[in-house]
């Protein structure tokens, strides 16, 4: 398998990580893999199956000790979501741990970390975040959902779509656009609660891929919210978002590499069982050259991912260096599951077999947390930042 030739990693070398690494397979493969089939069908994963994933500590693992949390470093939390993807367990994990979970911990106030980060590391609250409108996807600047001042708390209208979560989380942190028409005109991160009046969630989509990841739109009409429910400070939601958006796209990178990797390794076991002309397709040449190209595509980019994963540990990495581990890894995604799936045959289209439902999930890789065309413009701007400085267009 291609765990026979895979070069130790540097961001999980030590034992602790390896003992994790077996905790977190051996907790998936007996409460996640034999249900995940039912979960698709419901378009969710059980809130229950999330305290059981508080309880086992795998979830928010750099939390701080006084929030619950283990305080350890990324590489753990990047640990637990790379072996949820290679076991093909799709759900808002992520979102949870490494998109929500960060932004209450770098810029929330005491009483907002003892409410939410406390219960997010138990799995006793599921957390989501609303960025995307239908009419707003990659450009954030452009939101339109309002949050109006009105003394002693906001009146919050608008609406939000393809929210990871949305249906199972306790609450949102929404992205708003605040003092509309003055100069102090800006995005603000707001914090609501499930349940609060004129907030309402529309059904799971029928998605392509990552079924059991539920995923819908968000309606707010006139939801009223305390003041106390900013989180941060008052038109610094565009400059929080794109500080955290780095994490996030390394995220991305962890799941692309991590759903490859165990792909690879069903896909192999695969041609040695299945027999074509009296032979198994691991004798011919073809399929042999095939798996060597994937495994060396995977190899190339987990080695980079790991970089990345190591720089996010240590708070040093570069929104340019996200996005090109973004952009590439989600690339080989594609390519490497398509391979794959083309040594299936006709069972690869077969959605109950792992290759079809990781193929099917793939794509939205270069669409969420920014775009494939995005992560160029990025790296394109970084590239020609000293020329247009000059003047130059």
């Amino acid at each position: 398998m291609y765990s026979n030739i895979e070069i130790p990693r540097t961001p999980y070398a030590s034992e602790e990580h390896q003992m994790l690494k077996k905790s977190v397979d051996d907790f998936f493969l007996k409460e996640a893999v034999p249900h995940y089939e039912q979960w698709e069908k419901e378009k969710r994963v059980p809130r229950e199956f999330w305290l059981k994933m508080g309880e086992q500590g795998f979830l928010c693992m750099d939390v701080p000790e006084e929030y619950g949390g283990a305080g350890l470093d990324f590489t753990y939390s990047a640990l637990v979501m790379e072996r949820a993807r290679y076991h093909g367990i799709d759900f808002g994990l992520g979102v949870h741990s490494d998109i929500v979970c960060p932004y209450i911990v770098n810029y929330g106030t005491e009483a907002q970390k003892q409410k939410y980060v406390t219960r997010m590391v138990t799995g006793e609250y599921i957390a989501s975040i609303g960025m995307t409108e239908p009419s707003v996807g990659s450009d954030l600047k452009a939101l339109k959902t309002t949050a109006k001042d009105m003394g002693d708390h906001y009146l919050i209208n608008g609406s939000k779509t393809f929210i990871t979560n949305g249906e199972i989380a306790h609450f949102v942190i929404c992205a708003c656009r605040t003092n509309v028409g003055t100069p102090d005109e800006g995005i603000s991160l707001i914090f609501i609660d499930k349940g609060t009046s004129g907030f309402s969630v529309g059904k799971p989509f029928d998605k392509i891929g990552l079924k059991a990841q539920d995923t819908c739109e968000l309606f707010f009409e006139d939801v009223k919210v305390p003041k106390s429910n900013l989180l941060g400070k008052e038109g610094m939601g565009f400059k929080y978002m794109m500080t955290e958006l780095a994490r996030e796209r390394a995220c991305m990178a962890v799941e692309a590499v991590g759903s490859v990797a165990g792909i690879l390794d069903k896909t192999i076991q695969y041609v040695t069982e299945r027999k074509m002309f009296n032979k198994t397709l691991a004798d011919f040449q073809n399929t042999q050259f095939k798996l060597a190209d994937c495994a060396a595509e995977l190899q190339i980019y987990q080695n980079y991912t790991d970089t990345c994963i190591k720089l996010q540990a240590e708070h040093k990495l570069h929104p340019v260096q996200a996005s090109m581990a973004k952009l590439k890894a989600s690339e080989m995604q594609g390519k490497v599951i398509d391979e794959c799936l083309q040594l299936f045959g006709g069972y690869g289209f077969i959605w109950e077999y792992p290759v079809a439902k990781a193929y099917g999930s793939a794509r939205v890789s270069r669409i969420y947390a920014g775009a494939s065309e995005v992560m160029k413009l990025i790296i394109s701007r970084a590239l020609f930042r000293e020329y247009y400085k000059k003047g130059k267009s």
